[in-house]
């Protein structure tokens, strides 16, 4: 599987692309958001002009009744402000909704993270609200708020 946006290509983490996520994750602008995952596999490499950069995921709920997927993104800190991760999490959102059949996406930011959130809503992403100690801070180990955003397959830009 090989995603193509305007600017990122996303594709399967490869075998050696680990270090280079684990590097990226814990530089201090990532990881003040994101903890070190145990591995990569499962998600997708965001790659621009042939370079690794990040990494996108996505989780589906697929029971009937509440299907929907999920996205989650980090990106090195060095391609911050850029429009990268906008358009990876635009490029992996069409692909849910039209490849997938999703409805309705979700993504769920620390609430403290105004430039994530700044780039979900260029995708179409909508606040829900607030999700009140939502995630423990792996840094700290204090719980954190995080802002529930979702998109309907209509509102897609």
């Amino acid at each position: 599987m090989e995603l193509s946006g305007d600017k990122v290509v996303l594709r399967p983490v490869t075998s050696g692309e680990d270090a280079i996520l684990d590097r990226i994750v814990r530089e201090p602008e990532v990881a003040a958001w994101w903890s070190p995952p145990d591995d990569y596999e499962g998600m997708l490499a965001v790659v621009c002009e042939g370079e690794v950069i990040g990494a996108v995921q996505f989780e589906e709920e697929t029971d009937p009744e509440f299907r929907r997927a999920g996205i989650d993104i980090f990106l090195t800190a060095r391609h911050h402000g850029k429009g990268l991760g906008t358009d990876a999490v635009r490029t992996l959102a069409k692909w849910l909704v039209r490849e997938r059949g999703y409805h309705r996406l979700t993504i769920d930011p620390a609430a403290a993270n105004t430039a994530a959130i700044c780039s979900y809503r260029k995708v179409g992403f909508k606040p829900v609200g607030i999700m009140r100690a939502y995630g423990r801070d792996h840094q700290t180990g204090t719980w954190q708020d995080a802002l529930l955003m979702d998109l309907l397959a209509e509102e897609l830009t």
